[in-house]
């Protein structure tokens, strides 16, 4: 599944990233990783969702959320 598919307060792992290349590179240098836990902090109509990734707070939109695939603890 891909992290828009996760409902609120989920705690995932991110199991793949396919994104292009920057923003893959950009995910990573932010801590997003194969293995590392995600949880899912708020979700908005729009597709939008902000995440906690290892302590910090995150945005990110619909189409970077389906480029994400994760999967429950």
């Amino acid at each position: 599944m891909n992290l828009t598919d996760a409902n609120q307060n989920e705690r995932v792992i991110v199991q793949q990233i396919h994104l292009d290349p920057d923003s893959r590179k950009r995910l990573q240098a932010l801590g997003m990783l194969v293995g590392t836990p995600v949880t899912i902090l708020q979700k908005k109509k729009s597709g939008t969702m902000v995440i906690n990734l290892r302590g910090t707070r995150f945005a990110l939109g619909s189409v970077m959320g389906k480029g994400i695939e994760v999967a429950y603890e």
